[in-house]
């Protein structure tokens, strides 16, 4: 038996075979594709901003398109450092108190604890004195221990090290690049496609690419208003430092888990050092369990979901089914991933309505 292939069939087959081997190389690749990745990513944001900043004409004065990037990119670099600059003062604030006062505290728990498990004829007890010194064994480390302890895991990893600092100092100078060929990199791109194809992908990426912008402005309306509620709710209660942790709660809130996670550590440190009963460590607590309740059941449903077009089930779908899949990493691009994969099972639903195999 013999196969004859037309010059189309042979042809097809041979690009087949190019774009496998173009995607195993990108796989082999993948280490080194994160600055680029990370870059590619941060150009489709911000883009649009470059877009309108570009247009801008006073008079004489213009602003070109590589001044509109530099100044994006360095707001970008400005936001980030914000952030860790708000983060550690705090941190170096709390963690010494923390030593000194987590004593006290356990010895409050104890005696709430005690009458409470009595009560109800449970014989626990918590061993205070055991806590106390193993919290206070792991939070005794001076300065120069934990300097030495950095130094030598530098030392160990310093190929790692040097590798992750390397990425981020490439990133701006990738992203600069990219924002500044954005438009002749996607003409490029499109030149590329199968003419017979050109009509249908370019739609379907117009789809994909409204998705993604309803999702970009839901996302950021979340962190807004997370943002207000945590700083502002805090306050009510009397926390100190409602106002850094509120705030860098709410914006973190776009890793989702790990933001939240890091915005209650922090809450529940300050709330230890600053309150002499348990009400106000409750009131702090009561505060963020509303807040994730807001926005799990409530804002990224409402708010994002539903400008991408998905339920609010699927969304909570999504975000367990690739955080299981993938880890953290899917769990940041499970809804814009989501939203992709709807836009191709809408064109499979309208392939399926419309075959011969669904109407016979």
């Amino acid at each position: 038996m013999s196969f004859s292939f037309s010059s189309e069939q042979k042809q097809s087959i041979i690009w087949l075979g190019v774009g496998l081997a173009l995607v195993l190389l990108l796989f082999l690749l993948a280490p080194v594709l994160m600055p680029f990745i990370v870059s590619a990513i941060l150009a489709y944001i911000l883009n649009p901003a470059v877009d309108r900043l570009s247009q801008i004409r006073v008079r004489r004065f213009s602003i070109s398109r590589s001044m509109a990037s530099s100044a994006l990119i360095l707001l970008l670099i400005l936001t980030s450092l914000a952030m860790v600059l708000i983060l550690v003062p705090v941190l170096k604030k709390e963690l010494p108190l923390l030593q000194s006062q987590l004593p006290r505290f356990l010895d409050r728990l104890d005696q709430f604890s005690a009458p409470l498990l009595a009560k109800y004829h449970i014989p626990v007890r918590l061993d205070g004195a055991g806590l106390k010194a193993l919290l206070t064994d792991q939070l005794s480390t001076s300065g120069e221990e934990i300097g030495k302890a950095i130094l030598s895991s530098l030392k160990v990893g310093g190929t790692a090290v040097i590798g992750i600092i390397g990425n981020l100092l490439l990133i701006p100078v990738v992203l600069f690049y990219l924002l500044l060929d954005w438009h002749h990199l996607i003409d490029r791109i499109r030149h590329f496609i199968p003419r017979r194809w050109i009509a249908s992908i370019t739609k379907a990426v117009t789809e994909v690419d409204d998705l993604m912008a309803q999702y970009l402005r839901g996302q950021i309306l979340v962190m807004v208003i997370l943002a207000v509620f945590y700083a502002v709710a805090l306050a009510l209660v009397g926390f100190d430092l409602a106002l850094p942790v509120g705030i860098m709660t709410g914006l973190l809130v776009f890793i989702p888990y790990i933001g939240y996670g890091l915005g209650l550590a922090l809450a529940m440190i300050g709330a230890i050092l600053q309150y002499d009963s348990l009400n106000g460590i409750l009131a702090v607590a009561a505060v963020y369990t509303v807040g994730q309740l807001l926005e799990s059941f409530v804002l990224t449903p409402r708010l994002v979901g539903e400008r991408i077009g998905l339920h609010p089930l699927t969304v909570i779908f999504a975000l367990m089914a690739f955080g299981e899949l993938f880890g953290f990493t899917g769990i940041l691009m499970a809804l814009p991933v989501s939203a992709v994969m709807s836009v191709g099972v809408s064109y499979l639903r309208r392939y399926y309505l419309n075959s011969s195999f669904y109407r016979q």
